[in-house]
């Protein structure tokens, strides 16, 4: 070694001084200087590592794994499997299958749920008046096919206000099985007859339902075109009528402005002013004289100071008979 630190002459695999050609320099416990070759190439490496940049280090072999090896086991099968089941569901559905069996028996999801104890076993309904609870269920969508956790409250509530005759409602779940419905039926106040039709009205005239049975057959029945607006008027001339009431069948409006009341074949034609005071005149004449049970057909009570009757076939002829008698001379036979 030379004053600087450094060899004379590199060590090669020719040996060193004083030893035999091929024989390793002894190891000694002085670090080789800088620049110096290293005997180990493991020191070697983490020189360079250390001082070379990173793009410029060796890299470490990899060795290529097969894809085979790579790949979970049984992929293919799964896939295969998933493939023609996805082919299978589909043709179930587009066939009709699915839709059928969830017409019959509901959804899966709603199968489910009926299993694990949460169907729709009860329903409760409260504020029925006119409606039925069968009416209710049927526009509710409500049957043994749904089950409680996958019905949709909104979507009942939102089908039972379609129905005109319920105002307000309200639909709340009770679990695991029971669904408690409460609604507000708005009150029916007269019968509209339009065009051969006959609807259920409020008192404001607003239709509220078709007429499909007998439950509204007792209410007043108000006839022509706008007759529904003018249901309280007809209402107050019902009031008026008393004891002749109940022989009061309908109400019709002539040309919007005035009444003529339907009693057991004789029709009353009434003023469009002042149409309560005649109603009470037909109540004094029917209490003095019978009229109406006398052989007419109408009463005009349009003129304040008059009564005006028009017979029937029958009372007509018998009218016209007996005028016929009256001019007759005494002493003539008939």
């Amino acid at each position: 070694m030379d004053g600087g630190g450094r060899f004379p002459e590199p060590l090669t695999d020719a040996g060193y001084a004083g030893g035999e050609a091929g024989t390793p320099a002894p190891q000694t416990g002085t670090a080789p200087a800088w620049g110096a070759p290293s005997r180990d190439p493991r020191l070697s490496g983490a020189i360079l590592a250390r001082v070379l940049p990173r793009f410029l280090r060796p890299r470490r072999a990899s060795v290529a794994v097969p894809i085979e090896r790579r790949m979970p086991r049984h992929l293919g099968m799964g896939l295969a499997f998933g493939f023609f089941g996805l082919v299978a569901v589909a043709g179930f559905v587009s066939g009709g299958g699915y839709a059928e069996i969830s017409a019959r028996y509901g959804t899966p999801f709603d199968m489910a749920a009926r299993r694990l104890g949460f169907g729709l076993d009860k329903v409760t309904i409260t504020g029925l008046v006119q409606l039925r609870s069968a009416e209710i269920l049927k526009a509710a969508g409500l049957d043994q096919r749904n089950s409680l956790p996958f019905l949709s409250v909104v979507d009942v509530r939102d089908r039972l206000s379609t129905v005109p005759l319920i105002g307000a409602v309200s639909v709340r779940k009770i679990y695991p099985r029971e669904l408690l419905i409460t609604l507000t039926e708005r009150e029916p106040s007269a019968l509209w007859q339009r065009n051969g039709e006959i609807a259920v009205i409020a008192a404001d005239g607003t239709v509220i339902d078709q007429m499909r049975d007998g439950r509204f057959s007792d209410l007043p029945l108000v006839v022509g075109e706008e007759a529904n607006l003018r249901t309280k008027d007809y209402l107050a001339l019902l009031e008026a009528a008393g004891p002749l009431r109940d022989r009061i069948r309908a109400g019709t409006l002539v040309s919007g402005r005035r009444w003529t009341l339907k009693l057991d074949g004789i029709d009353v034609r009434l003023p469009e002013a002042g149409a309560r005071e005649a109603v009470a005149r037909l109540v004094k004449l029917e209490a003095e004289s019978s009229l109406l049970e006398k052989d007419i057909i109408a009463v005009d009570l349009r003129l304040p100071d008059r009564v005006v009757v028009r017979l029937t076939e029958e009372g007509a002829a018998a009218r016209l008979e007996a005028q016929k008698k009256s001019k007759k001379p005494k002493g003539t036979e008939t």
